[in-house]
């Protein structure tokens, strides 16, 4: 019976997935803008969304490789060690509604990169099954797509490629060529002025040359004041509202590794490399999701499935202490949550989840948001507190 537990695991694992809801009740929460919304099935982490040139919406994240069966017999894989079901190739999926998504394939793999040619010897040496791609993201440079990600094997490195064209498709150019170098979870942001940024890890950014061939300043390490020195461990990404600059970052509850619940939080300056102010609560499980603006104006976070064990059930989650092992309620796929985003009195944007099981920290959160609602804080609701 013992050699049986591990397929009873599986088993009830596969059949706990949660199955994508009707196109009519999508296309009305999407409207309503008051609700998560389980869009896409299938394995992903660090979901990554931007609507493009064309107008339509273009995803891509951490994947398995297209016809990895696990998908299927090991849905709540962590995508962590030895056994992890991440592949080395960028899948990419377009949607005109946020409900249709059609396959692009794998428009970008490890073999396009930098590597093969400045480390050659790594890809004739570390078998194929420990090649990882981790955490792409496309953005629209004018004339064409950027695409980065940050890589563990078989060379510890990242990308910064070029597409060819309008298209998301190669051939891909790497302007920066080997100099990108070790860059955990690179993203990109586009300044008022024309400017491209780099930003990477939790958290440095360096401007770029006109040409991605480079950096043009030194790189400089930035993150919030007060009692949060750092946003987290990984997920950083910059955004612009109104005339002030968000720093996104993602961390665990417990500020301890998969311990508690994954977040995402944000911290706010008046320039790109700061100072910046305290870090500030966006929401719970919300960790490396991709806050975008849909077509209408309306923003949303992208939610994804982080937890050593399968997704919990959220009713009274608000009240529930999650610190003694990784937990989410993000079913495995693709999750949008909507978020409010307004401005206070002193120009400060406030960003928020809106979905009450998202909203607020819970118990386990190591930080105290003691700021007052109008400033983008969140009070730390006290153990048996209503949601």
């Amino acid at each position: 019976m013992k050699h049986l537990f591990p397929l009873i695991v599986a088993a009830l694992a596969v059949a706990s997935q949660a199955a994508e809801p009707s196109a009519d009740e999508l296309a009305k929460g999407l409207a309503a803008h008051d609700r998560a919304l389980f869009v896409k099935s299938g394995w992903i982490r660090d979901p990554y969304i931007v609507l493009g040139p064309d107008d339509n919406y273009y995803l891509t994240g951490t994947t398995p490789l297209p016809d990895d069966p696990r998908q299927q017999s090991d849905p709540y894989n962590t995508g962590l060690g030895d056994g992890s079901i991440v592949g080395w190739k960028a899948q990419v999926w377009r949607s005109s509604n946020l409900i249709d998504w059609e396959s692009l394939d794998t428009p970008f793999t490890l073999r396009d990169g930098i590597w093969p040619q400045a480390r050659p010897r790594r890809f004739q040496t570390v078998p194929r099954d420990k090649w990882r791609l981790w955490a792409p993201e496309l953005h629209d440079v004018g004339d064409r797509w950027a695409l980065v990600h940050t890589s563990p094997s078989p060379v510890n490195g990242a990308n910064l490629v070029l597409s060819a064209g309008r298209d998301v498709a190669g051939p891909w150019t790497s302007p920066m060529g080997a100099a990108i170098g070790r860059r955990h979870d690179p993203s990109l942001f586009h300044d008022d002025d024309g400017t491209w940024w780099m930003i990477w890890g939790a958290t440095v950014v360096a401007p770029l040359k006109p040409d991605f061939s480079g950096f043009a300043a030194e790189p400089t390490p930035i993150g919030p004041t007060g009692e949060m020195a750092k946003m987290g461990h990984e997920g950083c990404l910059m955004m612009k509202f109104g005339e002030k600059y968000v720093l996104f970052g993602t961390g665990w509850s417990t500020g301890q590794m998969r311990k508690g619940s994954y977040n995402l939080y944000y911290a706010v300056a008046d320039a790109v490399t700061g100072p910046y102010g305290p870090r500030q609560f966006v929401g719970r499980f919300l960790g490396h999701g991709t806050p975008f603006r849909d077509r209408d104006g309306r923003w949303w976070c992208t939610a994804f499935f982080n937890a050593n064990v399968p997704p919990i059930d959220g009713e009274g989650i608000g009240e529930r202490d999650l610190g003694d092992n990784a937990y989410t309620i993000n079913n495995q796929g693709v999750t949008l949550v909507p978020l409010e985003v307004s401005t206070a009195a002193d120009g400060q944007p406030i960003i928020r989840a809106k979905a009450p099981r998202y909203a607020s920290p819970g118990p386990d959160e190591s930080q105290q948001f003691d700021f007052n609602d109008d400033r983008g804080g969140a009070v730390r609701p006290t153990a048996g507190a209503a949601e």
